[in-house]
């Protein structure tokens, strides 16, 4: 069971881009105006995402990043008195250093919440991405990724949930039109629950990142992700279809595959269609 929330971390791709982004706090009005347009700003930024997940910054060889440091910061607060009490922090950090050929990057995401004097979240999650580029075609990979609960304290809820792999990738293709990149590799995950009881496990990761461009306004990406541990056998696959129409519109239908052979029902799918139109 150790491994089985890495799989969203795409394995050698630094996680989560848009795990940064901290909570946006806003007070709607009394005649509802501000939160329909926050509504629709939730709306419009979470088909973006979507659209943005077809994007590999690795595509076409070592990314192209500034030396040195470079990075993000946010952070959301909200406080509210009277008949409740409330207070909301959310912190966010990505910071990358590139040199040579070996870029890292490190993402924190902090999420605290209390009520009426009552702790109700207390999360933080971390991930260290780094990647060295031998050449265009081979390179290795290095990830480390923590999750905590500061609230779990029953045998069912989940403490501590950590997991750190190595590995080699090879970029298979490499044209203008065509790409195709996997790796693989050994890792170890460390769970901790609400009890303070733990497990620690051996796990085999290996994923793929395929792209091919059909012309100027038609793309396809199908990424790959396989996670082996003693409890489980998880498989992910995510196949899109982008369509740039015009400059204005743009539309991205993917496909989701998730299988766990630790379930009763092992193979769960989702059908996804994200459209951004202006005019």
């Amino acid at each position: 069971m150790t491994v089985k929330q890495t799989s969203a971390l795409g394995l050698g791709a630094v996680v989560a881009l848009g795990l940064m982004s901290a909570t946006a706090f806003a007070q709607d009005t009394l005649t509802g105006v501000r939160g329909v347009n926050d509504r629709l700003e939730d709306v419009e930024r979470d088909v973006r995402e979507d659209m943005d997940r077809a994007n590999d910054a690795a595509r076409f060889g070592n990314p192209e990043f500034n030396p040195g440091f470079s990075g993000s910061a946010s952070l959301g607060y909200s406080g509210k008195t009277g008949n409740n009490e409330t207070q909301d922090l959310s912190v966010g950090l990505r910071l990358r250093h590139a040199q040579g050929p070996l870029v890292q990057t490190l993402g924190a995401v902090l999420d605290f919440q209390e009520a009426n004097g009552d702790k109700t979240k207390q999360d933080v999650f971390a991930v260290y991405d780094a990647n060295y580029y031998f050449n265009d075609q081979f390179y290795a990979f290095a990830l480390a990724r923590v999750q905590t609960d500061g609230l779990a304290d029953a045998d069912t809820d989940i403490r501590r949930d950590a997991f750190v792999g190595i590995g080699p990738g090879y970029r298979f293709i490499n044209t203008p039109t065509t790409t195709w990149r996997a790796q693989a590799g050994v890792g170890v995950s460390y769970l901790q629950k609400g009890d303070r009881t733990s497990e620690t496990e051996t796990g085999y990761i290996a994923s793929s990142r395929f792209f091919h461009q059909f012309n100027d306004t038609m793309f396809l990406t199908n990424d790959t992700d396989v996670l082996k541990s003693d409890s489980a056998l998880r498989v992910n696959n995510d196949f899109g279809v982008n369509f740039r129409m015009t400059n204005a519109m743009s539309t991205r239908i993917s496909y989701l595959t998730e299988y766990n052979d630790n379930r009763a029902i092992r193979t769960d799918n989702k059908l996804g269609v994200s459209l951004v139109f202006g005019f």
